[in-house]
């Protein structure tokens, strides 16, 4: 079984110092960060196209990682997208779709955009640009690369993107499986969990959130999803919670009554567990600020890691 990695830099005293550690440590799973290594990734080829079914379209390994020509294997799947979205603007603004792909539908290491409330993308963006929202594992390869992104960024570009991706409808990406047991994984890269061979391990109170086709997704497929392996009993526990609110409010209550996002409060029905749990961590240990942040303290002050966990697994097994 892997461990958490520790918040390092961060100081607490007395209370909040007890506080912090009945919450648990950042997990690991949650917020990945690839192993640093001494030996020099291979240039990407640039030679071999690739293709995917389909789609007309083929790209090189090299094309697939450029962050400013974005592979947009399926333009048909979306309108057409202003240029901050395929090519960004260089050298600091990487293309949203590179990350969050030309669908909005994102990855469990970054936000699935799609029909998420325009004014609450500018918001949060612009609270990452002011330092109000940080993070509490700063060492993760993708929110270093947000960050970068919200600092350079220009207002135009950036409300022309919120306007795209709130106008994009979310689908289902992921599939949510109970289990006892889980793959063994390893953190690529690209801060994703994927698999590490074809062995098992006891999965215990974590989500272990993965491509079902590593190789589709590392072309940077917007049709091909993920499963997330949950703990057993661990929605129908989180249903409860969700329902009953785990602070002083049910959730529906601020993000509506299918959890499909209410006004400028964004939706959570179906979206990624991985993404949702870095979340309810960051609320509840004050890294991420901001008016909705401040509502959203108190009503994850007590929940422990397991409550995350269900909560999580709930509202990603629930349709967008």
């Amino acid at each position: 079984m892997r461990f958490g990695f520790l918040l390092a830099g961060l100081c607490f005293s007395g209370a909040a110092a007890a506080m912090a550690a009945s919450l648990g440590p950042v997990p690991y799973w949650a917020f990945p960060v690839a192993a640093p290594s001494k030996v020099k990734p291979p240039k990407p080829d640039d030679t071999v196209k690739h293709r995917l079914p389909g789609s007309k379209a083929a790209f090189t390994e090299a094309g697939v990682n450029d962050r400013f020509n974005v592979p947009d294997w399926y333009p048909q799947d979306h309108p057409k997208p202003p240029a901050v979205i395929l090519h960004g603007r260089k050298p600091d603004t990487s293309a949203c779709g590179f990350c969050h792909l030309p669908n909005g539908q994102g990855r469990p290491e970054n936000a699935p955009l799609a029909g998420q409330p325009a004014d609450y993308l500018v918001e949060q963006v612009k609270l990452m640009q002011s330092g109000a929202r940080k993070t509490s594992e700063p060492r993760m390869g993708s929110i270093q690369s947000m960050y970068k992104v919200a600092k350079a960024v220009s207002d135009q570009d950036l409300k022309a993107a919120a306007e795209y991706f709130s106008k994009l409808q979310y689908k289902k990406w992921i599939r949510v499986v109970e289990v006892d047991w889980a793959p063994v994984t390893k953190v690529s890269s690209h801060s994703m969990l994927v698999p590490n061979g074809r062995w098992r391990e006891k999965l215990g109170n974590r989500i272990i959130e993965m491509p079902e086709d590593l190789d589709r997704i590392e072309l940077r497929d917007s049709r091909t999803g993920f499963v997330a392996y949950v703990p057993k009993g661990s929605v129908a526990r989180g249903r409860k919670l969700v329902e009953s609110g785990a602070g002083a409010f049910p959730c529906a209550a601020c993000h509506g009554p299918d959890y499909k996002g209410n006004g400028a409060i964004p939706a959570l029905a179906g979206r990624s567990p991985s993404y949702l749990v870095r979340q309810l961590y960051d609320f509840q240990h004050g890294t991420r600020g901001g008016p909705g942040a401040d509502m959203m303290r108190p009503e994850t002050a007590n929940l422990d890691p397991g409550k995350r966990v269900d909560i999580a697994a709930y509202l990603a097994s629930l349709s967008p």
